[in-house]
């Protein structure tokens, strides 16, 4: 409609605005009943842009949502009060909350917000550590704060795996050796450096690339070829359940019971089978 509209009239003045309503606030029939049909009260249309620009608008917000607490604990280079477990809780949430959502395809402005929030949790987590006088575990954290990029990406392979059926083309030799490559790193890292949350960053790492591991094995004769093999078998299967025989003992009654059936559902299939004086015929439900 819109292409119609702007081949018989011209382009629109909104064109330079298209693209960006159509990428963040609404799809294009709602474009077309906005600027088009200058239809501003569709209701549904009018939910989608207001769920939209509220995402938006809780996104922006969130930008800056800790910013004032970053600014306070530099202005005075100073953590007290602060709970440093606390802030693991929160990154755990927010982590949970951003793999859940990109692993299910979620569009950006439904937990877009969750993104900058990690970003600053992580800041502020850092601050606590480091005006506590632990700057090196302050530093660790920062290198174990790659662990909602771990889970993230581990839980999207996983549920991608979930979904098809199957592990495709993924390389079982590489599962298994990242899998045993991180379990050996927990022993190394208690062993050599002693700390413990350099370590839970690898166990972490190992149950992810277990889950992968287990994926591999549980689906390990699965296959897009077998998977749609049997998707079709399960689709025969099911078209058999819906056919039902009847048994008629003259051709008129067979014809009565058809037109019948037409006249009630549109459609049948006749099959004639000789037997001794019965004819057979199949009705597709």
């Amino acid at each position: 409609m819109a292409e119609q509209t702007q081949a018989g009239g011209g382009s629109s003045f909104m064109d330079p605005l298209k693209g960006f309503l159509l990428t963040y606030f609404m799809p294009e029939s709602c474009y077309d009943q906005f600027f088009l049909n200058f239809n501003f009260l569709d209701v549904p249309c009018l939910k989608i842009l207001l769920s939209k620009g509220l995402g938006i608008g809780i996104i922006l917000g969130s930008v800056m949502v800790k910013l004032p607490q970053i600014l306070k604990l530099m202005g005075a280079k100073s953590a007290e009060g602060l709970s440093f477990k606390s802030v693991l809780l929160e990154l755990l949430a927010i982590t949970g909350t951003m793999a859940y959502s990109i692993a299910n395809k979620f569009p950006f402005s439904a937990w877009g917000e969750a993104l900058f929030l990690m970003l600053q949790t992580v800041t502020i987590g850092f601050l606590i550590q480091h005006y506590g006088g632990r700057t090196s575990r302050g530093l660790l954290f920062l290198v174990a704060s790659n662990m909602p990029a771990i889970i993230i990406g581990r839980l999207i392979q996983a549920a991608s795996n979930f979904r098809n059926g199957h592990t495709g083309q993924l390389s079982a030799v590489s599962v298994f050796l990242l899998f045993a490559g991180s379990l050996a790193r927990i022993f190394t890292s208690l062993q050599e450096t002693g700390d413990s949350l350099m370590a839970l960053t690898y166990v972490i790492s190992s149950a992810c690339n277990g889950i992968i591991a287990l994926q591999v094995m549980y689906y390990w004769n699965s296959s897009p070829e077998s998977k749609k093999k049997k998707k079709r078998r399960g689709s025969r299967q099911k078209t058999a359940t819906n056919l039902l025989f009847f048994q008629y003992p003259t051709l008129d009654a067979v014809s009565e019971q058809i037109e019948m059936h037409v006249q009630s559902h549109g459609e049948v299939w006749l099959i004639r089978e000789a037997a001794g004086r019965t004819l057979s015929f199949e009705l597709r439900m």
